[in-house]
């Protein structure tokens, strides 16, 4: 008997850690532990199959039917239940017979009404699965499904008459009996180690040390799960090493506030920190508010790179905070993100959410501009989702809120703001993707906001501008991005223009190791001939470019770059092999002008 296990990712990068701990629960932990009643038999296949929204549906569906499971369960998230819904169907039409379940925070909180509109569904595992699943295992390969489905708790399911049977939730587990699910051991007889399942080398690890969250956030289905547990931490320790050893390229904790508890988050914030090998990036999600001072030691202490924080925000009104039952000191969260951020080892990912309650456009402005004076590395502008299960949809009416009828269940518009509002807010989110969170403006939008009221007005202008021209239709580069805000300020700033040419060119060389010059940067002011001495010489000098010993001239050309600024009548070098690790800027250093100049003595 064939079990798929089906996972319909947003990106190739991403990884579904609930399939993997559904497998890793049924094949391992159940088989060690007979006494449980509940048994994996050895003629039992547990197969794996991850794909991506990006790739064609027919494509998937090709796929899973060559595969030939026994029974199909699905993995259900907001980004990927279309797809879901539509491969249930269309393989129920290749499979009659065959068992389809769904899974996952997408289907558990309305499962008796996703049976209801879904016929081509046998049964929805609610909540926690692990357990369930491998009862199911058993259920099946006994064929005994009639009498014991109507007794397995985490389940609602559609009986042999087709009436649909919600059974009672199944009580949460002990975080710590769940396996390990990344590793594949070593050849038996050899020294070889364990190690990372090759599919995943190249992918973004997702890990849990906790379950549950101590906030009661309304838009969030994590507050539904009040039972806060956490991971015994001696297996956690053993777990990252792996991924330190194996030198994965990022672990992405999916815990939902990593610091609630200050001891858990603090041995295993220690221990990466002393056992770091200079490859790993680690990545939470915290509450910046209640970091406390030896929290804040550890992270000051961190290599650059190794640790992200992911803030979650999401207005600095006070009270949509307490509409929304969000406990928040944004003092302090202003005060311990700058202290993270002047330390400058630490990327900083803050989160701001539009359409929540008591936040008209007015409002929003005020908290966008609080948290971007913040200067984190990314700013997310995100809409409030109306999750099926949530706080937020019990008071949709209330609150005036009309979202998407389909996954994401996005909001439309609010008792206050607006569709119009909606659409503007749009727009700005996109000019923040492209002129901050891409780190590429970074100065010129430093000096472009001095000249406007506000930062939020800035990308409101910018984003206005994008529409008035038709911009928005169109796919650009990357180094058109560039050209364009060349013309906004021009339009903006037309006594400035050469003042910001210059930013913007600086910002460009800083990012960009090109050797065909922009057409905004202007007339380039330094002849080849210059450039060509002044290698030359750093050949023989290793004045500037100590780090290239064994490169000859030719090399140190193509991986650096000299440019001049005339307004400072500077000379600056950009070396594209010492880039910060957090925000990838090329390495510069002031050559001095008798070191560039001296053809013209």
């Amino acid at each position: 008997m064939k079990i798929l296990l089906v996972a319909v990712n947003a990106k190739y990068i991403h990884s579904n850690l609930a399939v993997y701990n559904l497998k890793a629960y049924a094949e391992m932990y159940l088989r060690n532990y007979p006494e449980s009643g509940i048994y994996v038999p050895a003629d039992m296949d547990i197969e794996l199959a991850e794909y991506t929204i990006n790739q064609p549906i027919d494509s998937i569906l090709g796929d899973i039917y060559k595969k030939k499971p026994d029974i199909l369960c699905l993995s259900c998230y907001i980004w990927n239940l279309d797809y879901v819904e539509m491969l249930a169907g269309e393989m129920r039409k290749l499979r009659p017979r065959m068992p389809i379940w769904l899974g996952g925070p997408e289907v558990s909180y309305n499962a008796a009404d996703v049976l209801e509109r879904l016929p081509a569904v046998t049964g929805v595992i609610k909540g926690e699965g692990e357990e369930t699943f491998a009862r199911l295992c058993q259920i099946y390969r006994d064929n005994c499904e009639k009498e014991k489905l109507a007794e397995l708790n985490g389940i609602t399911y559609r009986d042999g008459e087709g009436i649909v049977r919600d059974n009672p939730w199944r009580q949460v587990m002990d975080l710590s009996g769940v396996p390990f699910v990344y590793t594949q051991p070593g050849r038996s007889g050899s020294s070889e180690r364990a190690g990372i399942l090759p599919d995943l080398r190249h992918k973004i690890i997702y890990y849990e040390s906790s379950r549950g969250c101590p906030f009661s956030c309304s838009y969030c289905l994590s507050s539904v799960d009040k039972k806060l547990r956490f991971r015994n931490l001696d297996l956690v320790k053993k777990e990252l090493q792996l991924f330190i050893d194996q030198e994965v390229p990022q672990v992405k904790f999916v815990d939902r506030t990593f610091n609630c508890k200050h001891d858990h988050a603090i041995e295993i914030w220690r221990f990466i920190a002393e056992h770091d090998r200079g490859i790993t990036n680690f990545h939470f999600e915290i509450a910046a508010d209640i970091l406390n001072e030896e929290e804040l030691k550890l992270l000051e202490g961190m290599r650059p790179g190794l640790v992200q924080l992911e803030i979650g925000v999401q207005s600095t009104n006070p009270e949509t905070i307490r509409a929304i039952r969000r406990k928040m000191d944004f003092e302090k969260v202003r005060e311990n993100v700058t202290r993270i951020r002047q330390n400058g080892n630490i990327h900083q990912h803050l989160d701001l959410i539009a359409g929540l309650p008591y936040e008209d456009i007015e409002s929003f402005a005020r908290s966008f501009d609080d948290v971007y004076a913040l200067k984190p590395e990314q700013l997310q502008l995100g809409f409030l989702k109306v999750l099926k299960g949530s706080y937020m949809e019990e008071k949709k009416e209330e609150y005036g809120l009309v979202c998407k009828g389909r996954p994401p269940y996005e909001v439309l518009y609010t008792r206050w703001l607006s569709y119009e509002d909606v659409l503007r807010l749009k727009g700005i989110e996109e000019m923040v993707e492209v002129y901050y969170n891409s780190r590429q403006f970074v100065h010129t939008m430093e000096a472009l906001e001095e000249t406007f009221t506000s930062a939020f007005e800035m990308y409101d202008e910018l984003q206005k501008f994008y529409e008035a021209q038709g911009y928005g239709k169109v796919q650009h580069k990357r180094s058109a991005r560039y050209e364009i805000l060349m013309r906004f300020i021009s339009e903006k700033e037309p006594d400035r223009v050469e003042e910001f040419r210059e930013a913007l060119t600086y910002d460009y060389y800083l990012r960009e190791n090109a050797k065909s010059r922009p057409e905004f940067a202007g007339e380039y002011g330094i002849s080849k001939e210059m450039l060509r001495l002044f290698y030359e010489n750093e050949e023989e000098q290793r004045r500037y470019l100590p780090a290239y010993d064994g490169y000859d001239r030719n090399q140190m050309r193509k991986m650096t770059h000299v440019e001049y600024f005339p307004s400072t009548d500077t000379y600056i070098l950009f070396d594209y092999r010492e880039r910060n690790i957090l925000s990838q800027d090329a390495g510069i250093c002031v050559v001095e002008k008798k070191d560039i100049c001296f053809l013209q003595k």
